[in-house]
């Protein structure tokens, strides 16, 4: 039996209402949108299967939580990580250590590539 990456997010919308029973739905958008949709829309960049289960994931995220929820949580997301200015860490600064998360506000280019993802991504929820 062939792993299909491409239909993973099947196996992560099941896995967020547990999370979200368990954690609170800011943890469960966290996982399912501020994560695991921002990785597979990479994917979808530059892998054709993943861009032709993306309307399917989408579809189900927005069964999953109310256009209220999911723009609220975008919205969230947009001020803290994207309008926020980065403040100084000075342990990691002086261990001159950051985390992948943070790589992006260093290099304009991917600084660039993750808003526009965040962006698409925005549109891609917007319930009409």
């Amino acid at each position: 039996m062939s792993i299909q990456f491409h239909k993973i997010w099947i196996e992560q919308c099941e896995a967020t209402e547990g999370i979200r029973e368990r954690f609170g739905l800011e943890d469960a958008l966290d996982y399912l949108i501020g994560e695991k949709l921002f990785h597979f829309v990479q994917a979808a960049e530059q892998h054709p299967e993943f861009a032709t289960e993306l309307p399917a994931f989408v579809a189900e995220i927005q069964r999953l939580f109310t256009a209220g929820q999911i723009r609220d949580y975008l919205d969230s997301l947009e001020k803290r990580k994207y309008l926020a200015p980065r403040e100084p860490d000075p342990v990691l600064d002086d261990l001159d250590q950051q985390d992948d998360e943070d790589l992006w506000l260093e290099n304009p280019v991917m600084g660039d590539e993750e808003l526009l993802r965040f962006f698409r991504i925005r549109q891609l929820l917007r319930q009409n």
